[in-house]
């Protein structure tokens, strides 16, 4: 098995791994159209459940 002669120095490493480190982004946040609440794109939303103007998810209450 082949084995680096030398070091590989952390200009070319920060290089490397310019390309995926910048396409790393926090994920896309939406406001629910039914509350109003801040969702995740593509997800139900936490407080109401509703998601595609649908009720996905039933909510407990806390009463």
């Amino acid at each position: 098995m082949a084995t680096p002669k030398r070091k590989t120095s952390h200009a070319r490493t920060a290089r490397r791994k310019a390309h995926w480190l910048g396409a790393l982004n926090a994920p896309s946040v939406t406001t629910c159209p039914h509350c109003g609440d801040m969702t995740l794109s593509y997800s139900a939303c936490p407080s109401c459940g509703f998601y595609k103007s649908r009720q996905a998810v039933k909510i407990k209450s806390e009463a």
